[in-house]
């Protein structure tokens, strides 16, 4: 190997001198070209002939590659991803990666583990919150009752304890049973219908896989090939057995006999993560008989026997027999981080109910000024009606104007009750109680038009920012490691299996002198030579006189190998997935990063129109309704006001819910949600809030401004 590497350091040296070499010769080339030596014995030109041409635009330097992978030598390195914490290894309400020790009682590892049964009440801050059949609820309120009830946020903190268990199993040398790190989206109501519009030109959809679950088309079958792990538990068994054998005689010589045989024999084995094995094995025998051809009844045998096995080539090492440990702990850390992708997914879901519950809750209230206004000019048009002074077909248009209007209240009514339950269900775990389901919920927030900070960030700032904290770039990379992990020991596999094992032991025999034995050399019983009792056939068994040891090897060959090589290279092909996974995965980032930024800026410039066209839409109407007062205006220009009105109201809604939802799925993507919000993910983890978080960017809800007088000079149009 080492003279291969020589080798290829002096063909790179060679390579070097000749692009040198090239090089020099590429400059002389340039100094001299064809035609050179025609130019220069013609005479020079005027000097006000010679012109020189200036380029209209300065020549544009080529930029570096900014090649997000970090798996190529050859191209920049992407930053590490930032490892969730402080969650690693730590317990959320018990730490199931230990188990019951055997000391002081050796009893206590055959007891069960209990696990807490769920909660599926409401935390008390619910109730606190219900007041008079109504839940005034802030979006602060909201976030803290979805940690603390929200049923997907639940399934995903059993999830860290699952995979502890697979630490404690990796540790006793056992395969892993694997945990779910997909996210859970069981809440209703996160792709709501009532906010429309808005979002950056590529739309604002975020990935939703979780990279360790073999999502997205990748393939994880060979996780945990390899030969398998030594069995680190150490072992005790035994076997008691009491046994009474009637022989029926077949020979003059060998009569019948009645034997009582009582075994006892046991054994102790355990694994050790170097790849070997010890063993062993201590047996005894009573034996008592009638038959004249046995020396001693009752008759005592035991053997104690050691065993020492060592893998040396397959399954060799203590790399090969720890890794599912190595393995199980990347499994724990890719669990914390989609407990934190969970965390930010249902916290941006609470938010998007939130604001589709405000344009709910604003768009029935643009309804009952609708309906008010028109069931207002119908009133007046009948007024006027019965002085004789109005067409009787104006009644009929304003008062199909009322017809229209309650429609729709009613429309906006049922969109809000239902509003209210979806954020009643993200954010409880009983829908049973009638004073909860029956409570009309009251958004007391709206969303600020502040600008924000990313905003002002460049685009490679705000990439850099999402590929460090964005958790499916760590589980990704976490997964890799694991593929890594799979393919030495899939190349492990393919060696043949070679034991080498030494083995030490001795045996003792006693018993009593059968005294119907028979010495068929010269016809008198048996002497007793042995101890008589078990005492005694221990003492010569610890004494060693008889002996029995040896050392061998176990050799087994594989001549065609095929499935070795099959999943060997397989494990090679799933690690290229990855690769090309984590690649997709920082280019799908940088183009949600990209596209969510100009949604909010976009999603600003509507809403700042919207609130332009709205106050427009106010003063118009305001001023058809004085015309009409005057008898210089009709039914029909005050109903095409109202309606104006009506739908700049409904642009500004939309245009408002869509900024809120578009701000929250920047701060998804950049994976910055907990910081910003204050959230503690330990706590989270334990099943508790101590600090509420604290939602920057929100205002108080305002009314309607009135409309402003019209005056001779109106202002510029906003800039």
């Amino acid at each position: 190997m080492a003279a291969r590497i020589q080798f290829v350091e002096k063909r790179i040296v060679k390579l070097s001198h000749g692009q040198a070499a090239v090089c020099v010769g590429l400059m002389l080339l340039s100094g001299f070209q064809p035609g050179m030596a025609q130019q220069a014995q013609q005479p020079a030109a005027p000097a006000q002939a010679q012109t020189t041409q200036v380029s209209p635009a300065p020549s544009s330097q080529q930029q570096p590659i900014n090649n997000n992978t970090k798996w190529n030598s050859a191209l920049p390195l992407a930053p590490e991803p930032t490892l969730t914490q402080p969650l690693y290894l730590r317990p959320t309400n018990m730490d199931f990666s230990d188990a019951h020790r055997f000391w002081p009682n050796p009893l206590q590892v055959f007891k069960p583990t209990p696990y807490p049964a769920p909660r599926l009440s409401n935390t008390p801050r619910l109730s606190e919150l219900l007041s008079g059949g109504k839940i005034y609820l802030s979006l602060t309120d909201a976030v803290t009752l979805a940690l603390e009830n929200n049923y997907d946020i639940e399934i995903a903190r059993i999830n860290l304890d699952i995979a502890d268990t697979d630490i404690l199993r990796a540790k006793a040398g056992s395969p892993l049973r694997g945990v779910s790190t997909g996210l859970v989206t069981n809440t209703l109501g996160g792709q709501t219908s009532t906010i429309t519009g808005g979002g950056g030109p590529g739309g604002t959809t975020s990935g939703t896989g979780g990279s360790g679950a073999g999502a997205s088309g990748l393939v994880l079958s060979t996780s945990g090939g390899g030969p398998v792990p030594e069995t680190m538990e150490p072992v005790i068994s035994g076997t008691l057995q009491l046994e009474k054998v009637t022989s029926e005689s077949s020979s003059v010589i060998a009569p019948s006999a009645t034997t009582n045989t009582l075994t006892g024999n046991f054994q102790y084995n355990e694994g050790f993560s170097t790849g070997s094995q010890f063993n062993v094995t201590f047996n005894n025998t009573r034996n008592t008989t009638t038959s004249s051809f046995s020396s001693y009844s009752p008759g005592i045998s035991t053997t104690l026997t050691g065993t020492f096995t060592q893998h040396l080539l397959q399954g060799c090492c203590r790399w090969v027999n720890t890794r599912f440990i190595i393995q199980a702990k990347n499994d724990r850390r890719i669990t914390d981080s989609s407990f934190k992708q969970q965390l930010i997914y249902t916290v941006g879901q609470v938010e998007s109910i939130y604001w589709a519950l405000v344009s709910a809750y604003e768009d029935e209230q643009a309804k009952e000024r609708a309906l008010l206004q028109s069931s207002q000019l119908s009133s007046d048009n009948r007024k006027q009606l019965e002085i004789g002074t109005l067409a009787p077909l104006d009644v009929v248009n304003s008062d199909s104007a009322v017809a229209t209007d309650q429609q729709s209240l009613i429309a906006s009514k049922s969109n809000l009750e239902y509003q209210q339950l979806l954020m009643i269900q993200a954010i409880s775990r009983n829908l049973d109680d009638p004073q909860l389901t029956s409570a009309a919920v009251i958004p007391t927030d709206r969303v600020g038009l502040d600008r924000l900070p990313e905003e002002d960030q460049s685009v490679d700032e705000l990439v850099k920012e999402a590929y460090v904290n964005n958790p499916q770039v760590e589980q990704a990379v976490l997964t890799m490691q694991n593929n890594l992990l799979t393919i030495r020991a899939e190349k492990n596999g393919l060696l043949p299996t070679l034991d080498a094992y030494a083995f030490i032991g001795s045996q003792a025999i006693a018993g009593t002198p059968n005294p119907n034995a028979t010495n068929l050399g010269a016809g008198t019983t048996a002497s007793p030579t042995v101890p008589g009792g078990y005492g005694g056939a221990l003492q010569n068994l610890f004494a060693g006189d008889y002996p029995n040891y040896g050392v061998g090897v176990n050799l087994s060959v594989n001549l065609r190998n095929r499935t070795a090589q099959a999943d060997q290279v397989r494990s090679q092909m799933e690690y290229q997935q990855s690769q090309i996974r984590l690649q997709q995965i920082y280019n799908t980032l940088k183009m949600q990063v990209i596209n969510g930024q100009l949604a909010v800026t976009n999603d600003r410039a509507a809403v700042n129109a919207a609130q332009t066209a709205r106050g427009y839409a106010a003063q118009a109407l305001d001023a058809e309704q004085k015309k009409y007062r005057l008898g210089a205006s009709t039914t029909a220009n005050v109903l095409q006001m109202e309606r104006n009105l009506a739908t700049a109201e409904d642009n500004l809604i939309s245009a408002t819910a869509a900024y809120a939802r578009d701000r929250v799925s920047l701060e998804q993507i950049l994976a910055v949600t907990l910081d910003h919000y204050g959230i503690n993910i330990e706590d989270a983890a334990k099943d508790r809030v101590m600090t509420p978080p604290h939602i920057p960017g929100l205002t108080a809800p305002k009314a309607p401004e009135p409309p402003k007088p019209l005056t001779a000079n109106p202002p510029p149009p906003p800039q």
